[in-house]
């Protein structure tokens, strides 16, 4: 049966907290040299800044898709966005760094219960497979429209306000939210839900945090007992939730999913794309803003152009598959999308803005490509009833993927600025972040700070240079895999994936 007026319109308010979570992450990046200056963070507790919320996202996606399986999709929706309100009024008069890590992590719990619980709907709300693969495409789309609007309103705000006001704007929207979902959209669950699983909830946590942790900290600190105690007990719990998951009668995540190879290399190519995305951002905003020298509005114009085209190849998508198969599709996305790292790997202190441009156009107009179409794939798999553990899942994939693109990129490119900047002599303080060899070069007398801010811009450019080349090869990668993986896959003509596809998700589901 086919969607109606009703159903079109409660996706315009589906959309509403994909583009809150958007324009979150993209306002935060670009508000990073203030936070920097004002609240004085390590380098250490600078990613954490950045990365709790994504991890406590990735952590806690799959529970959530699970609970709103359970007390219904529309109430665990109403009370994330409540939650995420709060949270962000909180979030916005931290004083210290700490306290803005913790007020990030609570609004990654109030975000995990946004995405998993719109993607759900859709798939309830949406039966017809070419109407699904649209309203797909603009969930997707949603995310380039964040980008487009998140640097624009953050440059705006920082321009006048403190740097708490990017938090400020999450509020309007979650009101919005609250007021239009009873009206327009239906609430929906699992009839027969099995019971809720507290042990694999605290395992999958267990393995998340430590694991990125110790990741973080060897790129900080170098090689250390604590780090890698982290990383073997995040990896050991991790193994721990796959074999109490496989035990369950009733699991909050059935690996026997990863038995279609279309199903993983969705997930694959969901994951690594945003990882390279998302890891780019960390370097492109802060070149911008102290390499280039932009001021916050003028960085967020230069958003204008990428944002554009990640919204033209989130529409092309539905179009592409029914012309192409999707593993060349996805396999093409790829592809652009590497192409554009290589030239942002080029970039160097001389401020080239035509190649920065060229490269983020291209890495979002590829990268999205790939998010619409492996998004569609995984949804697919799904049953009605159970929509909500997928898109857990599915969104775990790209949380996930958007927090180990920041941690292992931004530690890539950590260790090289250390180890350029270190070779100069330059002050310890100088030596976690750009921002703060900046805001130390301002304490110096003539000629050492300019010295200082030059060495340690031709630093952060070494670093992007091997972070950018690093998520290029990545996506290179799985662009050889991801045709093969997905042969099996027809382009779509009636369904999104073929018989022994569909049958092997949904049997893994029951």
């Amino acid at each position: 049966m086919k969607a109606g007026r009703k159903q079109w319109i409660g996706l315009a308010v589906l959309v509403l907290p994909v583009l809150l979570i958007s324009v979150d992450l993209h306002v935060l990046s670009y508000a990073l040299p203030f936070i920097s200056a004002s609240l004085a963070p390590s380098g250490s507790q600078l990613l954490w800044i950045i990365d709790i919320y994504p991890f406590m996202l990735a952590g806690l996606l799959l529970p959530m898709g699970t609970l709103g399986d359970r007390v219904g999709r529309r109430r665990l929706l109403m009370a994330g966005a409540a939650a995420f309100g709060t949270a962000s009024a909180v979030a916005a008069f931290s004083p210290s760094a700490d306290l803005l890590i913790v007020t990030r992590a609570l609004l990654g719990v109030g975000g995990a219960t946004l995405m998993p619980s719109t993607l759900s709907l859709i798939r309830n709300m949406f039966h017809d497979d070419g109407q699904r693969r649209v309203a797909i495409a603009i969930w997707t789309g949603a995310f380039a429209g964040g980008a487009m609007l998140g640097p624009l309103m953050g440059g705006a705000l920082l321009e006048h306000f403190w740097w708490g006001s990017v938090f400020l704007v999450n509020l309007p929207v979650m009101a919005l939210l609250l007021i239009l979902a009873p009206l327009l959209l239906p609430e929906s669950r699992d009839p027969r839900p099995g019971r809720f699983d507290l042990l694999g909830v605290a395992l999958s946590l267990g393995a998340i945090l430590p694991t990125i942790y110790g990741i973080q900290h060897i790129a900080q600190d170098g090689l250390g007992w604590a780090p890698v105690l982290a990383i073997v007990a995040g990896l050991t719990l991790g193994a721990a939730f796959v074999r109490h998951q496989r035990s369950m009668a009733d699991p909050m995540l059935d690996v026997r999913l990863f038995g279609s190879r279309a199903f993983t290399a969705s997930i694959g190519a969901n994951t690594l794309g945003v990882f390279a995305m998302v890891g780019s951002s960390l370097f492109t905003t802060q070149y911008l803003q102290m390499v280039m020298g932009a001021r916050p509005l003028i960085a967020g114009l230069y958003a204008l152009p990428s944002a554009g085209m990640a919204m033209f190849a989130a529409g092309l998508a539905p179009v592409l598959v029914r012309k192409v198969r999707p593993g060349l599709v996805v396999c093409a996305g790829l592809l652009v999308g590497a192409s554009g790292f290589m030239l942002l790997s080029r970039l160097d202190v001389t401020g080239q803005s035509g190649l920065l441009i060229a490269g983020i156009m291209l890495m979002a107009g590829g990268v999205t490509l790939v998010l619409t179409v492996s998004s569609d794939l995984i949804i697919a798999t799904a049953p009605p009833e159970r929509a909500g553990s997928v898109a857990g899942l599915s969104q775990v994939a790209t949380e996930f993927g958007g927090a180990l693109g920041i941690s292992l990129l931004g530690s890539i490119g950590a260790a090289v600025y250390r180890g350029h900047l270190g070779e100069t002599g330059a002050p310890s303080a100088a030596l976690d972040t750009l921002g703060g060899a900046l805001e130390s070069a301002r304490h110096l007398p003539e000629p050492a700070a300019t010295s200082l801010a030059a060495a340690a811009r031709e630093a952060f450019t070494q670093g992007q240079h091997y972070a950018m080349v690093a998520a290029a090869t990545a996506l290179c990668v799985m662009a050889v895999l991801a045709p093969v993986m997905l042969r099996a896959v027809r382009q779509a003509k009636g369904t999104s994936a073929p018989p022994q596809d569909q049958h092997a998700g949904r049997h893994a589901m029951r």
